[in-house]
């Protein structure tokens, strides 16, 4: 299943996210932000559980913002496992 999350606080509008029914990410596309940091971030998380990810970026924060682009990615994923 395919899921898209509009962000906030960050330089990436939105996030697809695609999730297989054993809740591990098969695919991830960020929109806007750091073009190469992101396709770095999508391919580390491809692959891995839905919990282990949030574990690993959830709080991480952008300079002086109170979120970030991997910290949206677990936020979407949260969201993402309360639906699931």
């Amino acid at each position: 299943m395919v899921y898209k999350y509009n962000t906030f606080g960050t330089c990436a509008q939105k996030i697809e996210i695609e999730i297989d029914e054993n809740e591990i990410i098969r695919n991830v596309e960020f929109f806007g932000g750091c073009n190469g940091n992101l396709k770095g971030i999508a391919k580390l998380v491809e692959g891995q559980k839905i919990d282990d990810v949030i574990s690993r970026l959830e709080g991480i924060k952008c300079g002086f913002k109170s979120t970030s682009c991997p910290d949206q990615l677990a936020s979407a994923l949260k969201e993402i496992k309360e639906n699931f």
